[in-house]
């Protein structure tokens, strides 16, 4: 059973069973049952390969559909930094946050502005942190729902900084609460994210310990209306929009760029799971250790190749690389106030009020012996497989397909090549259709000549 809520589904009518998904699953969380995929909640973490992946369409993200916005008296867009990457070099931030409010949000605020003060809160933490190293940022949810699951040791070395997207929308409920004189509930904050896990904090706030957001739209719902909303753009109007942007929180959007922000020297950045869990698992071996914080995004190259984005992540990942390196070095400095800031530190406004909590896969059994029983069973199915891990049994490896075995969530008789099993029958099958074959010619064998 999940331990969690999560934010993919299936949608079965579309779904035809062509394993994709399963062969595009980074934890293994996928089995094809029936001719149909299927999740296992407990190994989901959220990071929407398989939506991506899937040829049909099968796969949906449960994001918020544009008209939940109704419910509000006053609604506020709070675009993740890979939104600005969705479009071409001209349009910058300035821009797109008045696309937002021509489509209907009454204001837009710029997330990348908390991005950069949260920038300063990491380093300021890291500076007098003595525990074990590295820390890990929990900037992606779904490194975070990784280590939960298969790393649970390291739980305790994610760094404890509260996200910029839950700040944010509480500093924007209670301003805007104090400017309108409206109810912080009657004022709806709403995520434009670039993939399915950021729904996460709002639909189980318990995960990052509360949340402001009442809503997540997916960029790739968004994408169009917002488009049709913005105007070309000036040469004029480029300038000024280049002297608004924050660059320290722009950089949160790409794998590396937190880290050419940071003024910390032993960062380690790294995109996509396969290459997350090779750094971890070098982690559990006790390697890393003069590695200060290790910044970890699950989508290659970071969040601007989210599952739920447009634009072609390199050339997202380019423009913000372009950007990076056009703002001067002074306007890292310039996009925020280092002494605010360090004051709100000390209060504690950037620091977690809950710690992260474990949650390793289930045992096979939660009896001693019956799980010491179901992994002797194990053990002999794998040896039995020929280790080719062809999917065709609806497991992504002959591993995975030997535990589901011990289980009893699948049969031995899945596997095609099971000489006990499956290929006995169509070894018996062939026999039969042999048999009619030379019943059909009228002699009881192969014969030559024309036999008419």
């Amino acid at each position: 059973m999940s331990q969690y809520d999560h934010s993919i589904r299936i949608d079965t009518d579309k779904c035809d069973g062509r394993m994709k998904c399963l062969r595009a699953c980074p934890t293994q969380a996928i089995r094809i049952r029936d001719g149909k995929a299927a999740i296992l909640g407990e190994k989901c973490i959220d990071c929407g390969e398989c939506i991506t992946a899937c040829p049909n369409g099968a796969i949906v993200a449960l994001t918020d559909p544009f008209g939940e916005m109704s419910k509000f008296k006053y609604t506020v867009a709070i675009p993740s930094p890979a939104l600005y990457a969705q479009f071409g070099m001209s349009i910058l931030p300035d821009k797109i946050l008045d696309g937002l409010r021509k489509i209907g949000f009454d204001d837009a605020f710029d997330l990348s502005m908390t991005c950069g003060a949260t920038s300063l809160a990491v380093e300021l933490f890291v500076e007098e942190y003595k525990g074990p190293k590295p820390l890990i940022s929990p900037a992606c949810p779904s490194v975070v729902r990784l280590i939960q699951v298969r790393y649970p040791h390291l739980v305790q070395q994610i760094l404890p900084i509260t996200l910029p997207k839950k700040l944010a929308a509480g500093d924007v409920k209670r301003a805007k609460s104090k400017e309108l004189g409206l109810k912080p509930e009657e004022i709806g904050t709403f995520y434009i994210t670039p993939c399915p896990v950021k729904m996460i904090a709002i639909k189980e706030p318990s995960i990052e310990g509360g949340c402001y957001l009442d809503g997540a739209i997916s960029i790739a719902d968004i994408y169009a209306p917002l488009l049709a909303a913005m105007e070309p753009v000036a040469p004029d109007d480029y300038r000024k929009g280049l002297e608004s942007i924050c660059v320290l929180g722009i950089g949160w959007a790409v794998a590396g760029g937190m880290h050419r922000t940071l003024k910390l020297e032993n960062v380690l950045d790294v995109s996509g799971i396969p290459e997350i869990a090779k750094t971890f698992d070098d982690i559990e071996r006790g390697k890393l250790r003069d590695i200060d914080l290790v910044v970890a995004y699950s989508c290659p190259q970071g969040c601007v190749g989210g599952s739920l984005t447009v634009e072609n992540r390199y050339i997202s990942y380019n423009k913000i690389l372009r950007l990076l390196e056009t703002l001067e070095r002074k306007k890292i400095e310039a996009c925020r106030d280092e002494q605010e800031i360090r004051e709100r530190y000390r209060q504690k406004y950037f620091h977690m009020t809950h710690k992260y909590e474990p949650h390793p896969l289930q045992a096979l059994d939660t009896d001693l012996a019956e799980a010491i029983r179901k992994r002797k069973i194990k053990e002999d199915v794998y040896a039995s497989l020929p280790k080719i891990d062809c999917g065709i049994c609806g497991a992504p490896t002959c591993q995975a397909f030997a535990e589901d075995v011990a289980r009893g969530d699948a049969r031995l008789s899945d596997c095609i090549f099971s000489a006990s099993g499956r290929l006995m029958e169509l070894t018996a099958e062939l026999s039969d259709l042999l048999a009619q074959f030379r019943c059909f010619g009228g002699r009881a064998g192969p014969t030559t000549g024309s036999g008419k």
